[in-house]
């Protein structure tokens, strides 16, 4: 889903025609809805259009996922990155393009607090993306690598990862961002520390969300090719059903679908 902020966030789901797109459907306007999505069986690569059996990240075929730039290591673990170097891990043009430019390094809330790293220009749909209801930038770096290696060194003392289950629930934490940075500065590596910032402010960000699941049960349209529920919320890129299931946007990327409401 594609996302942008007013008062709160407004998610907009595009919807792809042999990777075309073909419309777009305004989400928040169907929470407090029932609706329906029914999966026809079909899933088709995002890279080549082609009929897949089973989909690897987000959407890929197999042969994608292991020679796409889509899917390149340095997505993941970004300290592996050496476009800066000249190097190129799969696809030279395409590391030049999103990975030899500004990175952040922030640390956001979910449920409990995490740090991470992306691009300056992906400021707030990582965050979105996340389901961070509060974040701070900490440093920015002029390439990937560099923001990958401030974040290695301060996984030592803080999780890279979301519980995407508390997440869901709204379970945060009262963790407060501005004095955990500055606990977290003194162990930025000394050739890293020009890049650090303390100018910046915590963003906060609000989700359409009625009501949090007591208990998350996840469904997926794999095992539950029709979906009938009342929306009562989306969050990060689930959406959330009155009878405490969500449901992965993104882990369906390419999945052909109706829906209807």
């Amino acid at each position: 889903m594609r996302a942008s902020i007013n008062n709160e966030v407004n998610y907009c789901l595009p919807l792809f025609d042999n990777l075309i797109q073909s419309e777009e459907v305004n989400m928040n306007e169907l929470i407090g809805q029932t609706i329906s999505i029914s999966y026809s069986g079909t899933i088709n690569c995002v890279v080549s259009g082609k009929r897949i059996k089973k989909a690897y990240g987000d959407g890929m075929s197999y042969d994608a996922f292991k020679s796409s730039p889509l899917a390149v290591e340095s997505i993941i673990r970004p300290e592996l990155s050496k476009i800066h170097e000249g190097i190129a891990l799969r696809d030279y043009e395409w590391e030049m393009k999103h990975h030899m430019q500004p990175h952040y390094v922030y640390l956001s809330k979910a449920a409990g607090v995490k740090v991470g790293v992306t691009r300056t220009t992906q400021i707030p749909t990582r965050w979105i993306d996340q389901g961070a209801s509060e974040a701070l930038i900490i440093a920015e770096t002029p390439y990937r690598q560099a923001a990958g290696l401030i974040e290695i060194k301060l996984k030592n003392y803080i999780s890279d990862r979301t519980n995407w289950r508390k997440m869901l629930q709204n379970n945060l934490v009262d963790d407060d961002l501005y004095e955990l940075r500055n606990k977290l500065i003194p162990f930025v590596d000394d050739e890293l520390i020009q890049y650090v910032k303390k100018s910046e402010q915590v963003t906060h960000l609000k989700f359409p969300v009625i009501r949090y699941p007591e208990k998350v049960k996840s469904v997926g349209l794999d095992k539950c090719p029709l979906i009938e529920e009342k929306l009562v919320g989306i969050k990060g890129q689930y959406l959330l059903f009155d009878n405490d299931t969500v449901f992965n946007i993104r882990k369906h990327t390419g999945y052909l679908v109706e829906l209807s409401f």
